[in-house]
């Protein structure tokens, strides 16, 4: 086993001696040995200091100059990848560094790298020191000026900020130079150089600044970037509207590649995306691709303020620009499509992979305050939770109190490394409000679950709400302080009408529908009330907890069909579901609950005043690993998606109709939009053909190879295929195979293809797996692939989870081999084991067994060995 690397604490957190405050780069390319001189303006931030240390990481150091003077190695040590210079009593001077990488052996696609003939960089979180000596860390923020050479066979050279100068250099070699007189720390830093297309807008900010706007990918892709412009210039014109925030540089450059481990990349001016979210043309995107493209490249943008303009002072941090970014681009989202939708596909994004780590090993504070690799933080605690706090303040003090406080946090911090402190301590201002609990959201890991108890008093037509609160323990923090949870709430009459609000105790029960618990126990009463009404709570989500109350089935069925809060109407579908495949697991006979379910439903798809994608929300049922969770210990995988296919066929059974009915209408009848009415149709048209398929399987089908010949709409294909995917027959085969045959030459669309394989369920699905792993087109050196089949994989919970360890051994298999090229998406791969502890004891034998034999690894990477020894040790 490999030993315990070192852990880092926040509250070892100290600012480093010295800093660097310019930096000046000449980077000179080549695919074996890139050489990179950097000039580094270096000032003393401690009095006493004597020694500048700098990161380093697989760099071959040729010189070091100070102040113009070559220095001997007597005045410098490097050792484990730590480079420490004397300057005694030296307060300023300029340092020269001579050093050079390979980007051509670097698989793990951190640093500079070189990938489809592209040079590319990623440096966050510390990935510049794999491309030359510096203070890697978030709070040392220096001016940059840029030069890149090479030959002209690379005839594109992108780097951070406006362009300066370019030209030929003879010899058949050019250069260009780039100047961003923006501080950034090094997790900014871009370089992006290669034989590539180019397509071009243009904006003028609200304050008069021309800003050239460029899209670069592989030729030949040119024509699938007219939706990410769209999306640009639509993220560019909210930013200035919603938050007053304008962008400040000349250019703004966005690079497309095909390999790439994250999603995408904010650095200053130039942001590298992964090419899945940014090429779309509708023969070779879905809707979900289309949204997805709008939503990335607005949250990319937004962060040139909450992230770049003002940074995070430690990673510790990081929640500061990743939560709040993603609540920023939650309601640029919410502004454009419907806001209703949005909401309730953010929750089901939360509890689908959020919930589950904060109730598992792997549970971590919004802001840890513990890591041993910080790329294993990139969580969606740090985003999706983090985005949930900022939601929470803008609920307490309200749109305009929530833009007043981001003027004075924007305004305050403009150009430094902030912490969170700074960001809710500006908030607190604007509403004049404290905070001060409400930062343990920030602090404390772990869901809190909160249970509402409504009791009637009908001789005084009273209602009194008792609320409770408490969040078990999680890995190292036992016991957990009561949170400030606002609950937005309402009151519905036995026909589904508003009742007012009027409260019975005016020092403790507000008129506004707002109640903010801050205690264990709380109870909030209303008067005036003729008969027991029914309690409509936690509206919008108000809070991300998970919520417990004494409603009835009947109650959740006049909540679904009458609630004014479009979040809770669907929750309360959700809830019946979670209900109905609770008894089907327990094999509990007829199953009442569906019965009620199917009913509300019936009436839901025949309401046309609804929304389409909001009723096709409304016909998806809770997931096999929400019902798994919601079990919560000894699960049978098996079990649990013999329940959910028991619960789709009863509803499919009662909505037969309603569902041919739905497909009959829903064609599409002209080219290919992407606007919201086209959306929603479609939508609407999959979910219910994914329910069809459970009970006319022939119908299903016949539909399905109807759409999935409309060539025109990737949407269909991918739909049609998705919604007969569960059907056990030889034409669901042929169609995969006939999707491969016409779309094999597309890398992003091989890339659906075995996502739709591996989460289709099967027996024998880990042998199914295997093999596809062997084909020519799977490659491990490829995130996108590996994410479409073993991510796709985690997602099949009767597969992966198969008793007899087989979906295991496939993913340590894959964490294995995964981990000697690319350690963060090894690590992503192993968090898949997060879960094993809610199944049986031959499943969790099994999940241990092959956990152990991960560690076994030698050379096993610091950021597979944090994620596995983590897991390995939950709780039973």
């Amino acid at each position: 086993m490999t030993d315990q690397p070192k852990t880092i604490f926040l509250k070892d957190f100290a600012p480093p001696d010295f800093v660097v405050t310019h930096v000046a780069l000449t980077v000179v390319l080549a695919a074996e040995e890139t050489r990179v001189r950097s000039l580094l303006t270096v000032k003393r931030n401690r009095p006493g200091a004597t020694e500048l240390v700098l990161d380093g990481e697989g760099l071959s150091l040729q010189f070091i100059v100070i102040d113009g003077e070559r220095v001997d190695e007597a005045q410098y040590s490097l050792a484990q990848d730590i480079l420490r210079i004397t300057l005694g009593d030296i307060d300023h001077c300029t340092i020269l560094i001579s050093q050079s990488c390979n980007p051509k052996a670097n698989t793990a696609l951190s640093g500079l790298y070189l990938s489809s003939g592209i040079y590319c960089t990623q440096m966050e979180a510390e990935g510049f020191r794999r491309f030359a000596f510096m203070q890697d860390r978030p709070d040392v923020m220096a001016v940059y000026r840029v030069r890149v050479e090479a030959p002209v066979s690379i005839p594109v050279l992108l780097s951070n900020g406006n362009p300066v100068e370019s030209g030929a250099m003879g010899e058949g070699w050019h250069y260009a130079v780039w100047d961003d007189p923006h501080p950034k720390p090094t997790y900014l830093f871009a370089v992006v150089a290669g034989d590539l297309a180019s397509v071009h807008g243009a904006f003028t900010t609200m304050e008069g600044r021309d800003v050239s706007l460029g899209l670069y990918v592989e030729k030949g892709k040119e024509d699938r970037c007219a939706w990410a412009m769209e999306s640009l210039i639509a993220s560019m014109q909210w930013d200035e509207t919603r938050f007053g925030r304008a962008y400040d540089l000349d250019v703004f450059n966005i690079v497309a590649v095909p390999d790439f481990n994250m999603g995408a990349m904010e650095n200053k001016g130039l942001n590298v995306f992964n090419d899945k979210y940014i090429l779309a043309r509708p023969d070779t995107a879905t809707d979900l691709d289309y949204s997805n493209i709008e939503r990335i490249i607005a949250h990319e943008y937004f962060h040139n303020w909450t992230g770049n303009r003002i940074t995070c002072r430690d990673w510790f941090q990081l929640c500061l620009k990743e939560g709040l970014t993603v609540f920023r681009d939650q309601e640029f989202t919410s502004d454009l499509r419907s806001r209703d939708v949005k909401r309730i596909e953010d929750v089901k994004t939360l509890r689908a992979r959020q919930f589950p780590e904060d109730q598992g090993p792997l549970a971590h504070a919004v802001r840890p305050d513990s890591y041993i690799e910080i790329n294993n933080f990139y969580t969606p605690t740090i985003y999706e939770k983090g985005a949930e706090i900022c939601r929470m303040i803008q609920t307490l003090i309200g749109v305009d109190g929530f833009r007043k406080g981001m003027d004075i946090y924007c305004a305050r911090h403009d150009g430094t490394a902030a912490t969170v402190e700074d960001f809710v301590g500006a908030m607190a201002e604007a509403s004049g409000r404290d905070f001060s609990q409400l930062m343990r959201w920030y602090e404390q890991a772990g869901t809190p679950v909160v249970t509402v108890t409504s009791e009637f008093d009908s001789a005084k037509g009273e209602l009194t709400l008792t609320v409770s609160q408490y969040t078990p323990p999680t890995p190292g923090q036992p016991t957990k302080l009561p949170q400030h949870i606002p609950l937005l709430m309402g009151l519905l009459d036995q026909h589904g009408r508003a009742l007012p609000l009027i409260p019975a105790d005016n020092n403790n029960t507000p008129a506004t529908g707002l109640l903010e618990v801050t205690t264990e126990n709380q109870a909030f009463r209303f008067r005036g009330l003729e008969r027991q009404p029914v309690v409509s709570i936690n509206r919008n989500f108000s809070a991300p907890i998970q919520l417990h109350t004494n409603a009835t089935d009947a109650d959740h069925a006049l909540l679904l069909q009458c609630d004014s809060d479009s979040f809770n109407r669907w929750e309360a579908a959700q809830r019946l579901g979670r209900g109905a495949l609770m008894q089907a697991a327990r094999g509990r006979g007829e199953n009442a609950t569906a019965a009620v379910l199917a009913k509300g439903l019936a009436a839901v798809l025949q309401d046309g005043n609804l929304d389409n994608s909001f009723r096709a929300m409304m016909l998806q049922l809770p997931s096999e690993a929400t019902v798994a969770a919601e079990i919560g210990r000894d699960v049978d995988a098996d079990v649990v998606h013999g329940a959910r296919e028991a619960v789709r066929r009863s509803l499919g059974v009662y909505l037969r109709d309603s569902l041919l009915s739905v497909i009959a209408t829903t064609q599409d009848a002209g080219p290919y939009r992407p606007d919201v009415e086209s959306t929603a149709r479609r939508s609407l048209r999959y979910a219910a053909l994914a329910l069809l398929s459970a009970v006319e399987p022939a119908l299903a089908l016949q539909t399905a190879r109807q759409d999935f010949d409309k060539r025109h709409s990737m949407t269909a294909e991918v739909g049609a295929l998705a919604g007969v995917l569960a059907v056990d027959d030889p034409q669901v085969d042929a169609l995969l195979e006939n999707f491969l045959s016409r779309h094999g030459d597309d890398p992003l669309l091989v890339d659906k293809w075995f996502t739709l394989q591996s989460s289709r369920p099967r027996a024998k699905a880990a042998e199914q797996i295997t093999k596809l792993a062997q084909l020519p087109a799977f490659s491990f050196t490829t995130p996108n692939r590996v994410y479409a089949l073993y991510g796709g994989f985690a997602s099949n919970l009767s597969g992966f989870h198969a008793v007899d360890g087989s979906g295991y051994n496939v993913m340590a298999d894959a964490v294995i081999q995964l981990n000697g090229i690319n350690p963060q998406v090894a690590a992503r791969m192993a968090g898949t084991f997060r879960s094993w502890n809610l199944y049986d004891a031959p499943r969790r034998g099994h999940a241990a067994r092959e956990m152990e034999r991960i560690l076994a690894v030698q050379g096993l990477s610091k950021d597979v060995l944090e994620i596995i020894s983590r897991t390995l040790k939950a709780k039973f």
